[in-house]
């Protein structure tokens, strides 16, 4: 019974686990080293199939970078989220 009730903890702290990554990846921050960061990951993107998808992830950088010089804090790290989500890393 023990070994069954161990196994049972286990097997649902292994796929919590996921779920806390997620969270983690969608809390961008909104700070220069991160628009740095997420900046050269989109520079990186050199597939023309990704052609769009690059684009798009940079107009959302942009508008995040806008949303932080007004110091709207929450505009920001929303835009930075849509341009993870574009960059297919969500």
């Amino acid at each position: 019974m023990l070994k069954c009730t161990l196994a049972a903890i286990i097997l649902a702290a292994a796929s919590a686990l996921p779920v806390f990554a997620q969270d983690a990846m969608m809390a961008a921050e909104c700070d220069d080293a991160s628009m740095m960061k997420m900046q050269s990951g989109i520079d990186a993107m050199s597939d023309p199939a990704m052609k769009e998808k690059k684009e798009m992830a940079s107009k959302e950088m942009m508008m995040a970078k806008d949303s932080m010089a007004a110091k709207k804090m929450d505009d920001c790290k929303m835009h930075m989220d849509n341009a993870m989500k574009s960059m297919g890393k969500m």
